[in-house]
């Protein structure tokens, strides 16, 4: 049976390609304490990989005395002008970018965090590295629901099954495995347990194209 190269490649963003998660968790913290609220760092895990306005929800819950809308706008202001300041990129993950670019493979990232700051964290890459950018205000339904997934893969005009996804959390596995794609766990601040559904991997150093093959699904 032949394994064919990924027909594109589907990228998470947090803690997957650029290690944003620290700013996040610093963020939420400083936001409910604001407001007098306690947020430990298990809050701060358990929204790892979730749609922002579930975690909005959460805080809300802590004490956060503000609109939905108005928590994912200030904590993305935040985290992104962290980010921008010198963008903490995930241990191989440029070079397995540019390695797919090289082959010619179409690519998606697929992130749960807000348009502006996805198109951001693209824009600051050293080479234009996605064809294809869905994020979580484009969506009706967060992960861990496949509907991200299954629009990156439709905008590209490839079948999810011939698609690799690229994932760091476990609502985000959940996500690219419901859309039929072989999927690839890098944990980062959360565990990811061995399962047949996906693969894992330790890191992305060291990774190129030719390991992508290998974990393809045949058609």
């Amino acid at each position: 049976m032949t394994i064919e190269i990924p027909a594109a490649v589907l990228w998470d963003m947090d803690g997957t390609i650029v290690d944003t998660e620290p700013y996040w968790q610093q963020c939420q913290q400083d936001l409910v304490e604001s407001f007098g609220g306690v947020w430990t760092k298990e809050d701060g895990l358990r929204n790892v990989g979730m749609g922002l306005w579930d975690s909005a929800r959460m805080l809300q819950d802590a004490g956060v005395d503000l609109p939905a809308d108005d928590i994912v706008a200030r904590l993305t202001d935040e985290v992104l002008e962290l980010t921008l300041q010198a963008p903490p990129w995930r241990p191989g993950a440029v070079e397995l970018l540019r390695s797919v670019r090289e082959a010619g493979i179409p690519t998606a990232l697929v992130t749960m965090s807000i348009e502006k700051m996805a198109r951001a964290i693209a824009d600051a890459l050293p080479f234009p590295a996605f064809d294809v950018v869905v994020a979580g205000d484009l969506v009706t339904h967060p992960k861990p629901h496949p509907e991200a997934y299954l629009l990156a893969a439709s905008r590209l005009g490839v079948e999810p099954a011939l698609c690799v996804a690229i994932e760091d959390s476990a609502p985000g596995l959940a996500a690219a495995v419901a859309a039929g794609t072989s999927a690839i766990g890098v944990p980062h601040v959360t565990q990811l347990p061995p399962s047949a559904e996906y693969t894992l991997w330790d890191t992305l150093e060291h990774r190129t194209v030719d390991d992508l093959v290998l974990v393809v699904q045949p058609a």
